[in-house]
């Protein structure tokens, strides 16, 4: 399952084209032998696609929910049971449950974004690398690209991702579970593509879990207050900051929220 890139087109423009394509995908499904049912499963799953690279989540939920709202209002798809409206929400809940919303939105890594890490992070034969909440699974086949002899896992809360995840990277071992929660101590690297607001929970957590000299990833955003032990910029893509741990003193506990 592949997500489509956003067009860098002025809103509404986004949205519009993505509703006109998930109701692309459900007039040439429902006359043909799958049947209303799952032509509305997968005209909205399509349109959910779209969705997740949209920076904003009021601008997500839009693109999401425009199809299965407008065809109800419509009555194009009137010959449904009542119980079939459950199937479009029971989708998006999968794929992007509320309590993910906290974390960072679905944003693939680029394939060339850690091609530079083996030059400043020098991990052991036979490493064990994690990506802290792997999506459809852009950034495991990133650090494979970067260490194709390591041990490669990943961790999503969306059920539904992680089964996507699963399935496009099978060289690595996808499990679902809550990023925090999951122990990092038997990690030489944890990579993350989070958000602003997760770093320094995630560097504390990193320090308090990881052994020393073990490795934090960071694509796109810094540990405020934190010193990098290197920022790889390209032109191609964000920077990366690398963090040690045990170089940082002044992150040494995870805030409340962090420990629940």
């Amino acid at each position: 399952m592949n997500v489509p890139p956003q067009p860098r087109l002025p809103w509404p423009m986004p949205a519009l084209l993505a509703w006109v394509m998930a109701w692309g995908v459900f007039l040439a499904l429902r006359t043909s032998p799958v049947g209303e049912l799952l032509a509305l499963a997968a005209a909205t799953l399509a349109g959910a696609a779209w969705a997740w690279p949209a920076q904003s989540r009021w601008r997500r939920l839009i693109l999401a929910a425009g199809f299965p709202l407008s065809a109800f209002s419509s009555g194009m798809a009137a010959g449904l049971p009542a119980w079939a409206w459950l199937v479009p929400l029971a989708l998006l809940a999968g794929a992007y449950p509320l309590r993910a919303w906290r974390d960072a939105p679905l944003f693939p890594t680029p394939p060339d974004a850690l091609r530079e890490l083996p030059q400043h992070a020098a991990l052991p034969q036979g490493a064990c690398v994690l990506d802290a909440g792997c999506g459809l699974g852009h950034g495991l086949q990133a650090l494979r690209s970067a260490w194709p002899d390591a041990h490669i896992e990943g961790i999503e809360w969306s059920w539904l991702l992680r089964l996507a995840a699963g399935w496009r990277c099978r060289f690595a071992r996808v499990r679902q579970g809550d990023m925090w929660r999951h122990d990092w101590s038997g990690y030489d690297l944890v990579y993350l593509f989070q958000r602003p607001e997760s770093m320094q929970r995630a560097l504390a957590k990193a320090e308090q879990q990881m052994p020393n000299g073990g490795w934090l990833a960071s694509l796109a955003f810094e540990v405020p207050g934190a010193r990098p032990h290197a920022v790889l910029r390209s032109d191609s893509t964000r920077p990366i900051w690398l963090y040690r741990i045990g170089e940082n003193s002044k992150v040494t506990s995870m805030p409340d929220r962090a420990r629940r």
